[in-house]
């Protein structure tokens, strides 16, 4: 079998079908088959449409990964529906701004995760923002909440009710709905914050998720005989459309896991028979790290990416010879595009350690010197992408898309990267001020904002510093009023900041300051920060 080339999800989950009873998802003793999968994301059109979200409309999904996820995403994109997955680590003013941002009509979350409650978060903050809402007060466009733990209240269905009002409507409704879905339809709007720290949806239809899931399965030569453990998250494009998505294309099965926990997933490669582990480096150095690693049967792990941040120089060697991995390869994308390279079959690790492959089908790369003219091979310049994988554009926002979109089509990254004599490309550096602190981006604007609106603090600054076990951490350099009163200390900052941010997002770090080096201009010079260690 090779990878599906269906442009839409309902196309796709029609093809896949054909596989019945082979697994597609196994979530702990929960297990679908492909034909069984079909008819259970149809239930879950059925129950949108029963709420009255209607095609066109977007829903948020803010849950860890797991089967119902999977279902809760293709029962909206099977009708038309856009998704909005939500960071599980946001705080409710993160998921109150986007979903606003979105005018998202319905919302699927999974309250208890992390033992934070989601919609009580969301239902404090999102009243902050003023004017009422069907649910939330604060999110008038938003009239459907679904909860897929516990029993549901405050106008919020359990995931078992949701289903069951969806008995009402007419399958002839699903089947109508389906059948209208265009490869050209928005199939998702991905947030990501950018350096204004302001959330960019980036749209994408069905035609270029499938396309970029596509390229990743090819590239990783999935199969049916394949079981993917998909640790990345399904809110993130690589644990989104380089997991779920690509799995399902190749009628592979996915493993989803909540959250990484070395233990649990040494214990799934080995009882599960796992062949295929992609995954930010922080997750392969915490298994060769464990004390038992040689405890376990790791000899079906064939496949693994380690991608999204920077990796130790030894890690691939070990990935294979400690580890046991047949092939282990990079990858660079982004959300506006997220496959966009990806190392060649038989690749040697020398070469996978120091670049991320060649451009994938369907995507064109340009490596520009600042007059915007071809740099040389080996030579530094801004990393420019174009093809049919790369982003519609931000959503509601032509100002920012006209920022990074040129009229020839070429989306300028803001990263800086070189070109081999083989068309590798290796990525050397970043314009943007954004850091990836375990696999996340990081972009300082935005919690420099969070900071500011703290009534003590004047200024700040944030950057990356290396950290052993995530690659790079937040510290932020802070100026306080001169007439501060109390004046906080480290702790202050970091609590406020956990009320306002993801926790990856909070800084390691606070370093309060007299002033800052600055240019002419009075601007920051976050190079002379850096440069401080």
């Amino acid at each position: 079998m090779t990878v599906s080339e269906a442009t839409t999800v309902p196309a796709l989950l029609t093809e896949m079908a054909a596989l019945g009873d082979h697994p597609a998802i196994v979530d702990g003793d929960v297990v679908i088959g492909y034909a069984e999968l079909q008819d259970r994301v149809r239930s879950v059109a059925r129950a949108y449409l029963a709420q009255g979200v209607e095609p066109g409309d977007r829903i948020g999904l803010w849950a860890p990964n797991r089967h119902e996820f999977i279902l809760a995403m293709l029962g909206a994109q099977l009708v038309g529906i856009a998704v909005v997955p939500l960071n599980t680590r946001f705080t409710g003013h993160e998921a109150a701004e986007i979903l606003a941002r979105s005018r998202a009509t319905g919302l699927v979350v999974a309250d208890g995760f992390l033992g934070k409650s989601y919609s009580s978060m969301l239902r404090g903050a999102a009243a902050e923002r003023g004017g009422d809402g069907p649910v939330f007060p604060g999110l008038p466009h938003l009239h459907t909440a679904v909860t897929i733990d516990g029993a549901g209240d405050d106008g919020i269905l359990s995931w078992a009710d949701f289903l069951a009002a969806g008995g009402g409507v007419d399958e002839g409704r699903v089947t109508a709905a389906a059948e209208a879905v265009t490869p050209d339809d928005i199939m998702d709007v991905l947030f990501t914050s950018g350096t204004t720290g302001i959330p960019k949806g980036v749209l994408s239809a069905h035609r270029q998720t499938l396309s970029v899931a596509r390229a990743w399965g090819l590239g990783a030569r999935l199969s049916p005989d394949d079981r993917y453990a998909v640790v990345n998250p399904f809110f993130h494009g690589f644990g989104y459309k380089a997991g779920m998505i690509t799995s399902l294309m190749a009628g592979t099965t996915i493993y989803p896991l909540a959250m990484f926990d070395a233990d649990q997933l040494l214990e799934l490669v080995q009882s599960a028979r796992i062949s295929v582990l992609p995954g930010v480096p922080t997750i392969f150095t915490s298994l060769l790290d464990h004390p038992r690693l040689g405890e376990y049967d790791l000899s079906s792990l064939r496949f693994a990416i380690a991608g999204a941040t920077a990796a130790p120089a030894t890690l691939f060697h070990d990935m294979v010879d400690v580890l046991g991995f047949e092939t282990v390869a990079q990858a660079y994308g982004l959300t506006e595009c997220v496959v966009a390279t990806l190392s060649r079959p038989g690749e040697s690790l020398e070469h996978t350690a120091q670049t991320t492959g060649p451009a994938v089908e369907g995507v064109e790369i340009r490596v520009v010197d600042e007059d915007g003219e071809d740099a040389g091979l080996d030579t530094d310049g801004e990393i420019l992408l174009r093809g049919p994988n790369v982003m519609l554009g931000y959503f509601e926002d032509q100002a920012a898309t006209d920022a990074v979109l040129d009229a020839d089509g070429w989306f300028h990254t803001g990263d800086v990267g070189r070109l081999d004599e083989h068309g590798c490309l290796k990525i050397t550096d970043r314009l943007k001020d954004m850091f990836i602190v375990g696999g996340f981006n990081v972009y300082p604007a935005e919690v420099e904002n969070a900071l500011r609106k703290h009534p003590a603090v004047n200024e700040s600054a944030v950057i990356g510093v290396d950290d052993h076990r995530l690659g790079t951490v937040g510290r932020a350099y802070v100026l306080l009023l001169h007439n501060a009163s109390p004046r906080p200390d480290a702790a202050d900052l970091e609590a406020f900041c956990r009320t306002h941010l993801a926790n990856f997002k909070v800084p390691r770090e606070f370093v309060f300051v007299e002033d800052f080096p600055r240019n002419a201009t009075g601007k920051i010079l976050k190079s002379e920060l850096r440069a401080q260690g």
